[in-house]
């Protein structure tokens, strides 16, 4: 009867010498990343170590994500849409990676909280220049959000080149309207530092979309791709609000801001609101 062996052979071929060959960890500057945690509280709060990853993750896919739509933007400029898709389709896993870290943070009781929670000051995730950056790549933009980073230039470099730039949502109507679609001609040349708001001259031109799928299939995709991108945008939001529910109940942020109630608002926000508006009209006979 054979026995089983309670370690595997080092294989002759695994190189061993980083003396000349590029490491693993050298490659990830894993000697910056692992040393990046500094917990400020005194003593040192065991806990306060997951604080900081929590964030310093989210903060890590969240360039991922920025790397992503940038191309999408790029790509549809020049009606690569297909490529664009396979950008929305990972961002997407990347937006169910984000809304799962919630649920390793929500382990952390009010009471362990409350112990290193005064040693953050007035830092706080609404500071995140990354996700205000998301969103403005996304269409939701905010020239007042430029204010919180004076004292970051390189913060304030990426949120006024975001700001400036056409957005995934602006970049997507242009392609329909290269494509035949008949996308209102104030769509098309409004003033892209602005947020996005609802037209109901875009309702029918998805409407025919919907209702033509098979004449529009990568139009059509693409609808639904930016739907569920929205759908898991909102999902993260609102992991967010109840994770800091359970965490503070509804004390005020960090950072000054109301907290719960606060994040709770952000709800009633949307990126695409006429891909949400068309679904009322789908199917109803006109008038």
């Amino acid at each position: 009867m054979a026995t089983r062996r309670h370690q595997r052979p080092l294989e002759d071929g695994i190189v061993r010498d980083f003396r000349v060959n590029l490491s693993y960890g050298q490659y990830l500057h894993l000697d910056e990343i692992l040393s990046a945690q500094h917990p400020v509280s005194v003593p040192e709060h065991h806990d306060e170590l997951l604080f900081i990853l929590q964030h310093q993750t989210s903060e890590l896919w969240l360039k991922l994500i920025r790397h992503e739509l940038r191309a999408v933007q790029r790509q549809l400029a020049v009606d690569e849409l297909r490529p664009a898709l396979k950008g929305l389709a990972r961002v997407k896993h990347i937006q169910r990676c984000l809304t799962e870290q919630w649920s390793v943070l929500a382990t952390l009781t009010p009471s362990e909280y409350a112990e290193f929670r005064s040693f953050l000051g007035t830092s706080s995730g609404f500071q995140s220049y990354q996700y205000r950056a998301v969103e403005f790549l996304l269409g939701n933009k905010d020239r007042r959000m430029l204010s919180i980073f004076d004292d970051d230039p390189a913060a304030q470099k990426m949120l006024t080149e975001a700001l400036a730039a056409p957005s995934v949502y602006d970049e997507f109507l242009r392609f329909l309207a290269r494509h035949g679609h008949p996308v209102p001609a104030d769509l098309l040349d409004r003033d892209v530092t602005a947020a996005h708001e609802f037209h109901a001259g875009l309702v029918p031109v998805f409407r025919n979309i919907y209702e033509h799928a098979q004449d529009h299939w990568e139009a059509y995709e693409a609808c639904e791709e930016l739907v569920d991108l929205e759908d898991n945008f909102q999902l993260w939001r609102f992991r967010h609000l109840k994770t800091v529910e359970r965490t503070i109940g509804v004390k005020r942020g960090t950072g000054g801001s109301s907290g719960v109630s606060f994040l709770r608002a952000a709800l009633d926000l949307t990126f695409f609101p006429e891909l949400y508006a068309v679904r009322t009209e789908i199917g109803v006979p006109d008038q």
